[in-house]
């Protein structure tokens, strides 16, 4: 029997090359949803629409949102509507998840301390969730032929950007080598052959974007720099968290070497989660980057980048309020620069054959 035969008898769910991705940027709109929505609503006073005894919560404009994201979802096919759905379900992701305190205690408390605990926690773990799932195994025949057939509709209905055709004609030669049908392949090459050109306009935007980056960060020599950055801070994270709990345990006052987060357990937990999790990819990554020309380095730094500006984020938050921007700041800046030259590593190695896992 072949590959492609048992994945088909066997496959439960079938990995999308746009999962990762859109999980990624839906997560990042909603965390800048929020910080925007609290910036706005300090800035205001907090007014309250609706009036007399009614007030419209921001979390009901959130679900409204999250379900026209799946409507759209349902109702269109094509790259254009999978773009809007992230946008419309990220924002309101990030609206109602804004208002999670007033659901988790009696009072309807929305400046409830942990509830900026809650909502990181939460986009780490969803994060983690999406990583894990395209890194837990290779294409299978079966993920190969259903992602090529995806882009091949979208080719039909929309057309394609070279670097999509190329895409599905290297899942089309990865399903051949595991064994699929041969007929089925030729079906998805027609399809790939009778679909259009169109301009690559998401590639076109990243140009854009690029070039707004100063040249100097463009170097490859930041990637070692910002991956150390990675390795230091995590493991001075991992030790600061050692230490607030070991403060926590202790009735011990004020000591000279003072660490705010001594008082915080739940800080202190997350820190040294997060140290843990950022050291362990940033660490092995930076040691195999020169050893290697595969892109799995880069890949482990990206998410090394994401869990740290995430959670560092969180702590900020939840102790200082919009300290949490200072933090995020850093942590995105050090994401761009690393997914900018794993952009580029990608680009000059080929889509290759590994595509759900880039």
């Amino acid at each position: 029997m072949t590959e492609s035969r048992r994945s088909r008898s066997n496959a439960v769910v079938i990995r999308s090359i746009y999962g990762t991705a859109a999980v990624e940027w839906f997560l990042i709109i909603a965390i800048a949803t929020i910080l925007i929505t609290r910036l706005y609503l300090q800035l205001t006073g907090y007014p309250q629409v609706g009036g007399g005894t009614l007030h419209i919560a921001h979390a009901l404009w959130g679900g409204a949102l999250m379900m026209l994201a799946l409507v759209v979802g349902w109702l269109f096919l094509g790259p254009a509507t999978r773009v809007t759905a992230i946008v419309m379900g990220g924002i309101g992701f990030g609206l109602f998840l804004d208002e999670v305190g007033k659901f988790v205690t009696k009072d309807n408390d929305y400046f409830y301390g942990p509830s900026a605990e809650i909502m990181y926690v939460l986009v780490v773990v969803l994060l983690l969730i999406s990583r894990v799932v395209r890194d837990v195994k290779k294409p299978t025949a079966a993920e190969a032929m259903a992602n090529a057939a995806t882009i091949a509709a979208d080719g039909v209905s929309h057309g394609l950007p070279s670097r999509r055709r190329r895409q599905a004609v290297e899942f089309l030669e990865l399903a051949a080598d595991r064994g699929a049908d041969p007929a089925v392949i030729g079906h998805i090459h027609s399809l790939l052959d009778a679909s259009e050109d169109t301009p690559d306009r998401l590639m076109r935007l990243r140009d854009r974007a690029t070039t707004l980056i100063p040249g100097m960060f463009r170097s490859p020599r930041w990637v070692p720099v910002v991956g150390w950055l990675l390795v230091v801070s995590s493991a001075l994270t991992l030790f600061v968290g050692i230490l607030g709990s070991y403060f926590n345990d202790r009735d011990m006052g004020d000591v000279e070497l003072y660490f705010e987060l001594s008082r915080n357990s739940n800080a202190s937990w997350i820190v040294f989660i997060s140290g843990v999790l950022t050291l362990a990819l940033a660490l092995p990554a930076m040691i195999a980057r020169n050893r290697t020309t595969r892109v799995w380095p880069l890949r482990s730094l990206r998410l090394a980048a994401l869990v740290s500006a995430l959670t560092n984020a969180l702590v900020d938050f939840a102790l200082e309020g919009f300290g949490a921007v200072f933090n995020l700041a850093i942590g995105l800046f050090a994401l761009a620069v690393i997914t900018y030259h794993l952009g580029e590593r990608v680009a000059a190695q080929g889509a290759g054959r590994d595509q759900l896992r880039v």
